[in-house]
């Protein structure tokens, strides 16, 4: 399959990955958009280099020396696409991989939404129900929308950002990521931002990928409840209160996603385990976002 667009550049942040896995995104990934860039958060890894020589003239890499965060890696990469001329560009994590066909769905719904934020697909993880729902917070009720068909396009108030395909245009109009968030909610905020700048994001029922989300799920009375580390919900918890306090963010959405974080410091001070731990961790997240302390864990330890 010849590339379907000349104008989308993606960006891939990885973090101590799996290379066979890299591969396969990239396999995957090169038929489908003009080029791709690596951006490495500091990874130890051996194998990279080599890796992004496999695909000459296709793959670029991008190395920090250390980990600043999901989003000043995803903003080093938008310059990059800048400067290939890109009109758009698709974030991928890098334990993601698009279907033969999602790029050009994405790009197909975004030319016929000349105010999309962004767009993104389905995903799949084998470890929990699937495929997820699409969400956004309507009144004071949180809205799953179901695709009962492919050819559907809902509108949602924020995509996770593997997968979405965001125009350069809009970008340049609300701004880049939060670097201070350093990972979570990075793209509930920037989907929340651009929303408050009139643009509008969409989940793409008939564009899929396969992803996976967080660590191992926890089995609760026959449910898969996604995890993270206890430093993740460190920064989980944080950026959520720092979320709060902007203005701009609609009240119901407040209120809606602070009783969903009530709920999941309860169950994962419960469940998790260590649960001391998570919920430390959980607890500094809370104090540190009521102090605006901001950035990576590590300057605070």
């Amino acid at each position: 399959m010849k590339p379907v667009s000349q104008n989308v550049v993606s960006i891939v942040v990885t973090y101590q990955p799996s290379l066979d896995v890299v591969e396969s995104l990239l396999s995957s990934l090169l038929d489908q958009v003009k080029s791709v860039v690596i951006v490495d958060n500091g990874s130890k890894t051996d194998g990279l280099t080599e890796l992004a020589d496999k695909f000459p003239g296709r793959t670029e890499l991008i190395q920090f020396h250390r980990n600043y965060g999901i989003a000043k890696a995803q903003n080093q990469g938008i310059e990059f696409a800048k400067g290939k001329g890109a009109e758009f560009v698709l974030l991928l994590d890098q334990d993601s991989i698009p279907a033969p066909d999602m790029v050009i769905k994405l790009v197909d719904a975004a030319n016929a939404l000349p105010f999309a934020a962004s767009l993104g697909p389905r995903y799949l993880d084998d470890r929990q129900a699937n495929p997820p729902p699409f969400i956004s917070i309507e009144g004071l009720r949180l809205h799953r929308h179901i695709c009962e068909d492919d050819s559907k396009i809902v509108p949602v108030d924020y995509l996770i950002s593997s997968g979405s395909l965001i125009p350069l245009k809009v970008i340049k109009a609300v701004g880049p990521m939060r670097e201070e968030l350093f990972i979570d909610y990075v793209d509930i905020e920037w989907g929340l931002r651009a929303k408050s700048y009139g643009y509008q994001s969409y989940g793409v029922c008939g564009a899929r990928m396969s992803h996976t989300l967080g660590d191992n799920p926890i089995s609760f009375f026959g449910r898969k409840i996604s995890h993270r580390t206890p430093s993740r919900h460190y920064y989980r918890f944080r950026n959520a209160i720092w979320l709060y306090k902007q203005p701009w963010v609609p009240v119901n959405w407040k209120i809606v996603d602070s009783w969903r974080l009530l709920r999941k410091y309860v169950f994962y001070s419960l469940f998790a385990k260590p649960g001391a731990q998570h919920l430390k961790m959980m607890s500094l997240g809370l104090l540190h976002g009521l102090a605006g302390r901001m950035g990576p864990l590590s300057d605070f330890q």
